[in-house]
């Protein structure tokens, strides 16, 4: 099964509006999809852009392939598909979990070796 990123109109006539999603690359564009990653409209000055970069990256990782208008929908978010799905990408402000280094510690009234 091939998933792409990709956008799916929403609104009235002539007043359109999207949601991001990500689909099966048979289903039709307002078809069926598996998740909702974020929203897009373009008649508001400045177009509003709402996305979960969690979600985003994790599909990314996973396979998903977005298409050329939500790629560059992805730039305004600093997310380059072809750098997510390298191994080893953080994305920016995301929280390092690292261990910390053994430190020797010290026992409360011990004051070192005795001789």
């Amino acid at each position: 099964m091939s998933v792409k990123i990709r956008l799916r109109r929403m609104g009235a006539k002539h007043q359109p509006s999207y949601r991001i999603v990500i689909a099966d690359s048979r289903s039709p564009r307002d078809g069926r999809y598996i998740d909702q990653v974020g929203f897009y409209n373009p008649l508001t000055n400045p177009a509003i852009i709402n996305l979960n970069k969690d979600k985003a990256i994790d599909w990314l990782r996973r396979g998903a392939v977005p298409t050329d208008t939500v790629a560059k929908l992805f730039t305004k978010f600093d997310i380059d598909p072809l750098v997510v799905r390298k191994p080893g990408y953080v994305a920016a402000g995301a929280d390092i979990q690292t261990t910390p280094t053994a430190a020797p510690t010290q026992v409360a009234g011990d004051t070192g070796p005795t001789e």
